[in-house]
């Protein structure tokens, strides 16, 4: 096993999930954001990854093109962009506010707390797995350094 290529998988899911707490940050921030550069509330944004090949030689789109690989060809996570929740904004009563209408219903952004906060926690823990998985692949090689001794 290339425990280097083990490292590289898990710091990718690092700098993921650190977007991902950064959104969520940002998200949670904005949860009562009633007008933006646009003159809309504030929509709620969510990351897009995809799954990252661990190699782009020649053998390997030689395999993958004659379907021949079977073997595991991932390489940890990419950030594809970053996308807007389409979900309908939330509507509160304040006829006071400057951004009502004319009913006095303001729309409020469409950033639920609860479901950001499950995110926060869901993050909090994949980004901790990472750093077990990269501290478990430094200690291999430590002690597989210590057997050549």
């Amino acid at each position: 096993m290339n425990f280097f290529r083990a490292m590289d998988i898990s710091a990718s899911g690092l700098t993921a999930q650190r977007l991902r707490l950064d959104i969520i940050a940002n998200n949670l921030a904005n949860a009562e954001t009633t007008r933006t550069e646009t003159g809309a509330p504030y929509r709620r944004q969510v990351p897009v990854f995809e799954a990252r090949r661990a190699s782009e030689s020649f053998s390997a789109i030689f395999d993958q093109l004659t379907e021949q690989s079977e073997r595991f060809d991932g390489g940890g996570v990419r950030v594809v962009g970053i996308q807007e929740d389409q979900s309908p904004f939330r509507l509160r009563y304040d006829p006071g506010n400057p951004d009502a209408d004319a009913q006095g219903y303001v729309r409020l952004p469409n950033v639920n707390v609860v479901t950001e906060m499950v995110d926060l926690i869901s993050a909090t823990r994949a980004y901790e797995a990472n750093v077990t998985a990269i501290n478990s692949a430094k200690t291999m090689i430590s002690r597989a350094l210590e057997i050549g001794r």
